[in-house]
């Protein structure tokens, strides 16, 4: 689908229907053989979680178009329909991998998933046993009457409705029960070892409980049952100009995140038409939000059998980051900027780099104060830890922590508390605005005066992720670019005006206009004959007047090549419209998360690292940083090593039509060809990776 707008007959495509687009592609490496069997099992996990948060995000105005019957505007009652249609497919896809190829694979490997009709004795008397010792004292079966209405049921929770037959204690006839399944129950169990075998034997909390399910009726039959998971609204609405204390109205908005709209209904394959009806009108939900899934309906809690699986064969190759090249382990980092700026390209190059240089401003007594933003750090952070030892050690610490990262609120909260407790300057931000920015600004006594040192990112301070995701890290003690950085750290505890900055672009005020204004100064160099090039990478592109003016670029002659990971509304290579603009995801074994902005026009070259996507979210309700790379020899670093290689990729890169399909590079190779097949990320991995 796609939605018409200006004049200029350019018509963005979809928003919601890339995001499902771009789950197809991360599905992809779900089929690929080459890819080894757990992480095959793993890509398919990721789709559900990222469909979980589709649903939990995006879809509440869809449905509620869709029951109101909505006959126009940006959310229909046709929109919901051909959206929820295209899921529906995407879910049968991941279903049929998952049965048809994934499972008869593992058993072939020796590990296999027992249903209860194929365990021998022993097996079922550990599974009783297990459920009678383990399981059973955590539930609590409810019968439904007058005085037991429906049960509360959480968001994404595994849950069974049950139905029975003859009379309860009291003598009455309520046949429907519900039962809990408790989050803290593991989801995926070995059971002991077949003597003689050397497979690995594992059970699902849903097969075990299903398994015993009459046990928690004594004297009464159970006749049908299903599982079943309800997927709910969960992005927080707090009106910020109301509230007096958003800590405090966070973490009520919190409670209540776990029942928000019902959305999405997931039940067994074999859920009878009585009970599905049921479940259809408890959720006041229509046929199109109902999902049957044959197998466990929550793909996501795979993870756990995947974890303890011992079979580094079935993994990806243990990868080993290499310590940044332009670093020398042991040597002061505050020695290194004042001889230039650095770059660490994660997880190429090694995260801990950057925990390093807190460590030591930490432990340097001649630093005196550390300001630094928090979106999302991830558990038992070590970053907090430091600030905290920061502010035992005697030194200022200010943390501009966001309370609103979506689904690391309640994380925030915490450490806002824990920071606040050791006597840290916690704030919160600018009300109605995410702080996104990845800043950590250092001051330091040196010969008599402060100066400042700071890193940079175009992603989050977490360890966990920065194994996972590329980013670019910069490390720097320009004056004019820590001096801005300054001005920001001052502007977001004081919500002063912010003064004229030297380098860096900062959302909501400059970044959205200057981008826009780079765009058309490129277009200018086109329509003058001159040199005019424009290479994009970043993980979503949803912002329409910046699609317009890269289009109009376009028009001028400008070849733009955009490197989009995920959503892209902007279609490539539509006669007249964007016919030099080409677009292109890669998807592959790291997520793509840097972004990086090149504009050529002339001889003006300019290439920028920024915390922010070209969404119009990013550029207008959020601090968002962009900073130029203006040292030579990193900026040809930066277009080497995240656009060249990038538009390079023949493996791992997706090609966008005009329509909105994408269609994968590799595809284009024959038999013989796919031998000969570029991976930019392998690329990368072999050139910097831990030779040790």
């Amino acid at each position: 689908m796609s939605v018409s707008t200006s004049p200029s007959r350019l018509t963005f495509l979809n928003r919601d229907h890339s995001i499902l687009a771009f789950n197809e592609r991360v599905m992809d490496w779900a089929r690929r053989t080459e890819v080894p069997l757990l992480e095959r099992l793993r890509y398919l996990g990721i789709v559900s979680s990222n469909l979980d948060e589709f649903f939990e995000v995006r879809m509440a105005p869809q449905l509620s178009a869709f029951k109101a019957n909505e006959q126009r505007g940006l959310y229909t009652a046709q929109s919901y329909a051909e959206i929820s249609a295209k899921v529906h497919e995407l879910v049968a896809a991941q279903y049929a991998i998952y049965n048809d190829e994934l499972l008869p694979l593992l058993e072939k490997k020796g590990i296999k998933l027992v249903p209860h009709g194929e365990r021998n004795q022993r097996q079922k008397r550990w599974v009783k046993d297990y459920f009678q010792n383990e399981v059973q004292p955590l539930l609590m079966p409810v019968g439904l009457d007058p005085a037991h209405p429906f049960p509360q049921v959480a968001n994404k929770s595994l849950n069974f409705i049950v139905r029975l037959t003859g009379k309860d204690a009291f003598g009455r006839e309520n046949e429907i029960a519900i039962v809990k399944v408790p989050r803290i129950l593991p989801r995926f169990l070995r059971m002991p070892p077949v003597k003689g075998s050397k497979q690995s034997h594992f059970v699902s909390i849903s097969s075990l409980i299903r398994s015993h399910l009459a046990d928690l009726f004594p004297g009464r039959q159970v006749t049908e049952f299903s599982q079943f998971r309800v997927t709910r609204h969960s992005d927080l609405a707090v009106d910020e100009e109301e509230v007096k204390n958003l800590r405090t109205a966070l973490r009520k908005g919190l409670q209540q995140r776990h029942y928000g709209e019902a959305l999405r209904l997931e039940v067994s394959a074999g859920c009878s038409e009585y009970l599905l009806e049921f479940l259809q009108r408890q959720f006041n939900l229509p046929m199109e939000a109902l999902y049957r899934a044959p197998g466990p309906v929550n793909l996501v809690r795979l993870n756990q059998l995947i974890d303890q699986i011992d079979a580094p064969a079935l993994r990806f190759e243990r990868y080993n980051a290499g310590w940044p090249t332009q670093l020398v382990p042991g040597q002061s980092y505050f020695e290194r900027l004042r001889e230039g700026d650095v770059l660490v390209h994660q997880p190429y190059e090694s995260f801990d780099a950057v925990l390093a240089f807190l460590r030591e401003a930490v432990e340097d007594p001649a630093v005196l104060a550390i300001k630094q933003t928090i979106y999302r750090t991830g558990a038992k952070s070590q970053m907090m830890e430091l600030l905290r030892e920061a502010v035992r050690r005697g030194k200022e610490v200010t943390a501009v922590v966001e309370l609103k990262a979506r689904f690391d609120e309640e994380a925030n909260i915490s450490y806002a508390e824990r920071l606040e407790s050791v006597g840290a300057q916690v704030v919160y931000g600018v009300v109605g605005l995410k702080t996104h920015a990845k800043m950590l600004l250092v001051t330091r006594r040196e010969d008599g005066r402060l100066r400042r040192y700071a890193h940079l990112s175009t992603g989050n301070y977490n360890p966990g992720t920065a194994k996972l995701y590329t980013d670019m890290s910069y490390l720097t003690a320009d004056e004019a670019l820590t001096g801005d950085l300054e001005q920001v750290f001052l502007h977001l505890a004081s919500q002063n005006r912010l003064p004229k900055l030297n380098k860096v672009l900062l959302a909501p005020f400059h970044l959205h206009k200057a981008m826009i204004e780079k765009v058309d100064m490129v277009a200018a160099a086109a329509r003058a004959g001159k040199p005019a090039r424009i290479v994009l990478k970043m993980n979503a592109l949803t912002d329409e007047p910046m699609c317009r003016a890269l289009a109009h670029a376009s028009q001028q002659g400008v070849k733009v090549d955009l490197i989009v990971r995920g959503a892209c509304i902007l279609p490539a290579q539509t006669p007249g419209v964007t016919d030099n603009v080409h677009v292109r995801s890669i998807i592959g074994r790291l997520l793509e998360h840097s972004r990086v902005f090149y504009f050529q026009a002339d001889e003006v070259e300019e290439v920028w690292l920024s915390s922010a996507d070209w969404m119009n979210r990013n550029m207008l309700r959020r601090v968002e940083l962009a900073w130029p790379v203006t040292d030579p020899a990193l900026r040809q670093r930066v277009i080497e090593e995240c656009l060249t290689v990038g538009l390079s990729d023949t493996r791992d890169a997706w090609v966008l039509l005009p329509d909105g399909r994408y269609v994968a590079v590799s595809s284009k190779a024959g038999t013989k060809g796919r031998a000969k097949l570029v991976s930019g990320q392998s690329t990368l991995m072999e050139r910097h990776g831990s030779k040790g």
